[in-house]
């Protein structure tokens, strides 16, 4: 497994603890505190300062690739376009990518939303099964304290949901 844009390495951390071996997970981060961190904290793991438009791995090489909170970080359609071609060159035929995203933030002009239709195109030839999920950040900070209750009905309305998480499904070679 291949977590592009892996930060600290938090969710590899959290797939070790749910089984994985070490041995199968890998991390690349573009920001070299990132990495350092992760390193320090998962010494068992391999992670590598990387662009991920560069990805420093071998073709059909990652039977996952995790993108969590990835593609709304880069603001450039053209760099977002080489990212998933890179992360579908590292993968095998028939693998999985993961996405964890946002299609709707108001507020934070440092990222931008990736909406359904991108994806569609970044990634065109793959199967795609979408879930809308997570409450809207603002609210359940502003919930969660006072009823979780709350927070568990409220996210039942999909219209309350701004983030999506994407299973894409790579075709032949």
């Amino acid at each position: 497994m291949l977590d592009v844009g892996c930060g600290d390495g938090s969710v590899l951390r959290d797939l070790l603890r749910y089984g994985a071996r070490p041995e199968n997970l890998e991390g690349v981060d573009l920001l070299q505190e990132r990495i350092e961190k992760a390193r320090e904290l998962s010494p068992n793991i391999r992670f590598s300062e990387a662009d991920a438009s560069a990805l420093p791995c071998a073709d059909a090489s990652f039977d996952v690739a995790l993108g969590f909170t990835l593609f709304s970080s880069i603001l450039d359609g053209e760099t977002r376009r080489r990212v998933a071609n890179e992360i579908l060159r590292v993968l095998r035929p028939g693998g999985l990518v993961l996405l964890y995203d946002f299609w709707l933030n108001p507020r934070n002009r440092d990222v931008r939303p990736l909406g359904r239709r991108q994806v569609h195109v970044l990634f065109a030839g793959c199967a795609l099964d979408w879930r809308r999920v997570t409450l809207a950040p603002p609210l359940t900070r502003f919930l969660a304290p006072r009823s979780w209750l709350v927070c568990y009905l409220l996210e039942k309305l999909p219209f309350l949901r701004t983030h999506y998480l994407v299973a894409i499904r790579k075709g032949g070679p």
